[in-house]
């Protein structure tokens, strides 16, 4: 069985990413993520896993492309998206540039090519029972102004032999977390697909429904009724001052008539879903925050033909968490969802009828990939844990609580090199503060293991499931305990926790971090005077701040964290996000002042590892860059890790590696007082 000390053997593991039951219930379509044949990217495939776990998985897609969206039509068919080659195509075909959408029989056989529009295709939607001819949906890019697939090829054509990558930006954002926006925008598309068994021609040619939407479908999901006749999507306004909301908008497929459903002031409505029966659509409501409390978010209902008169209904009235990947039952009765609770993501259901919420799951899980089964006596979905990674389970909806039954999957069970213990303390407010601990095999009373402290992203999260990018156990393997605190703004506590640290990142979060810190340098195989702390994003905030608060660490990671507040409220990706809650810092500077760690620069005396990708467009290079200058200028101990090419995250095999040679080389040499090591790599 493979182990955590093997860090090239660690990176090169499948990971399972996502899940989508057939229609006859009887196997799930998942993606699954490896390395490319030559070491260099991730890419993904889709395999068969059997629903009864009887079976051996088995590879259905191989491409050095890769593949993803997997969407059922309803004989079973299997459509997908994939950059592969068309093997009939002209060497010069410009489709093989972008992603297009295949589809493969539900008997077997070779897939084939069915939509490759100019710009791509971003997603796909079908609808579950539309007849002969399989109504499908597809997102794909398109320049403004160009009607149809011809003009839009030829203005991509003209830029290209012009040279031209330029964007001219007139409104609303211009990046989001790794990419830019444009020059091109995402539009909607009717497709009638031919059927997998031996139904006639589908008319040529997709058809567009949403002609020039600007930046209205960016980031946003859609669906198909059973039916075909109607599509729901996101839709994103801008508003005064460079803020957007979202909305819920349904298409009329005949007439291409849009009607929006779901909106309210100061909210978004986000991943709507139409029950099995055509009448409903499930969305959650996320309010905004605001400078005087942190937005909170629930389940609402509406009718699809509008007869409600907008006037949508509150699914979860009382319920203090934050839902997600919310899947309707087979019979529209009930809605299941996931939902951050005490270091836990259990699954829910909440009936229609009674509007009770009740707890299926009761184990240690983090559930995601909801998948409920056509019978109603099943669910599928992906489970993972702070000591488990992502794995297909079959849930008894019968048995509530019961454990789930793990299904044969294409990755296999790790070693772990350790425990993992659950802890709380109690803060000065009288707060519950609760972690996880993971601990290395040998710590022990007469084998204390030093201790490291690592502070999750978000900063609206939670450690509660596995990490293939921020793993403790790699740490673990290396002799360390790693404590995986959620201090206040975490999920899972309700949101009275989550107002606690609101606007106030330096305040409620550090002490609840230091509290519980101290707590576990108590215990008698914790050697507190061997140290670190690090994080990421928010993380890399805490690493900062906590650099000008405290000298109790040997040493300090600070990856994508941010450093001077007010630099990076105009140069994020989404500055209105962060100006609902902190304020205009030229209008209301007092919170840039009181909670940005810049300005604790020469109090810090502990080593710091400063990471940061160039593409991160969420915190933005700047941060690293007058950090690490902050420190050398004034002759403090750091490094300086940067990645010309990755984002927010660490994405390419060898960067990985030479991410985590880095930290543990960094960590010894500074907790374990080993002599300073440099990555062969670097």
């Amino acid at each position: 069985m493979p182990d955590l000390h093997d860090l090239r053997g660690f990176i090169a593991r499948p990971r399972v990413n996502s899940l989508r039951l057939c229609p006859d219930g009887s196997w799930l379509a998942a993606t699954v993520q490896t390395v490319s044949g030559d070491g260099k990217k991730y890419v993904s495939s889709i395999w068969r896993i059997d629903a009864e776990g009887s079976r051996a998985p088995a590879q259905l897609t191989r491409s050095a492309e890769g593949e993803s969206g997997a969407e059922f039509l309803p004989d079973g068919s299997l459509l997908f998206i994939s950059q592969r080659p068309e093997p009939t195509a002209a060497k010069d075909d410009d489709a093989d540039d972008k992603p297009s959408l295949w589809l493969l029989p539900a008997g077997g056989g070779e897939a084939s090519r069915t939509a490759a529009p100019p710009g791509g295709v971003a997603a796909v939607a079908a609808a579950r029972n539309a007849g002969d001819l399989p109504a499908v949906l597809i997102a794909a890019p398109a320049f403004p102004g160009t009607a149809g697939a011809d003009e839009d090829a030829k203005r991509r054509k003209a830029r290209k032999d012009a040279g031209v990558s330029a964007i001219l930006h007139e409104t609303g954002r211009v990046r989001y977390w790794d990419h830019d926006l444009g020059p091109d925008c995402l539009r909607l598309l009717a497709c009638q697909l031919p059927g997998a068994a031996g139904q006639p021609d589908a008319p040529a040619g997709p058809r567009d429904l949403t002609p020039d939407p600007g930046r209205a479908l960016d980031e946003q999901s859609f669906e198909l009724s059973p039916d075909g006749s109607a599509a729901v999507t996101g839709w994103s306004l801008l508003e005064a001052g460079g803020d957007t909301r979202n909305e819920v908008v349904v298409i009329d497929l005949a007439t291409s008539q849009h009607r929006t459903l779901l909106a309210a002031p100061g909210a978004d409505f986000e991943g709507p879903r139409i029950s099995p029966d055509g009448r409903l659509v499930l969305a959650v409501r996320a309010e905004h925050d605001s400078y005087e409390r942190p937005g909170d978010s629930t389940l609402v209902l509406a009718a699809l033909d509008g007869s409600d008169a907008g006037r949508p209904r509150d699914l979860l009235a009382g319920f203090d968490r934050h839902p997600a990947g919310a899947a309707w039952a087979s019979d529209s009765g009930s809605v299941y969802f996931a939902a951050d609770d005490h270091g836990r993501r259990p699954v829910f259901r909440v009936d229609l009828a009674t509007s009770e919420v009740t707890r299926i799951t009761t184990d240690n899980g983090a559930y995601d990939s909801l998948c409920p089964a056509p019978d109603g006596r099943t669910l599928y979905a992906l489970r993972a844990a702070v000591d488990e990674p992502p794995t297909p389970v079959r849930i008894d909806l019968s048995e509530p609580g019961a454990d789930p039954v793990r299904l044969a999957s294409p990755t296999g069970p790790l070693d772990l090199p350790g425990r993992l213990e659950e802890l709380q303390t109690t803060a000065e407010d009288g707060a519950v503060i609760r972690a996880w601990l993971v601990l290395p095999a040998s710590a022990s009373a007469s084998a204390k293991a030093p201790l490291l402290l690592w502070v999750h992203g978000g900063p609206v999260m939670s450690w509660n499931s596995w990490s293939w990018r921020w793993n403790p156990w790699l740490m673990a393997a290396r002799g360390y305990a790693v404590l995986l605190p959620d201090p206040a703004l975490s999920t899972g506590y309700g949101q009275d926790f989550i107002a606690r640290g609101h606007g106030t990142w330096g305040d409620k979060p550090f002490t609840d971090v230091m509290a519980i810190t101290d707590a576990v340098a108590k215990r008698p195989d914790i050697d507190a005077s061997r140290a670190a702390m690090m994080g990421g994003s928010f993380g890399g905030y805490m690493a900062n701040w906590i650099a000008g608060h405290t000298d109790r660490f040997a040493a300090i990671v600070s990856h994508a964290g941010l450093w001077a507040l007010d630099q990076m409220f105009g140069t994020t990706d989404g500055p209105p996000y962060w100006r609902r809650e902190f304020g205009d810092p030229a209008a209301q500077p007092e919170r840039y002042q009181a909670n940005s760690p810049h300005l604790h620069v020469d109090k810090i005396g502990t080593p710091m590892l400063i990471i940061h990708g160039d593409k991160d467009y969420r915190v933005p290079v700047g941060e690293a860059l007058r950090l690490y200058w902050d420190l050398t200028g004034r002759s403090k101990t750091a490094k300086f890790l940067y990645f010309p090419d990755e984002n927010h995250w660490i994405l390419k095999p060898g960067d990985f590696g030479v991410w985590y040679e880095t930290v543990l080389a960094f960590l010894a040499e500074h907790v374990l007082g080993e002599e300073a090591r440099r990555p062969d790599l670097l």
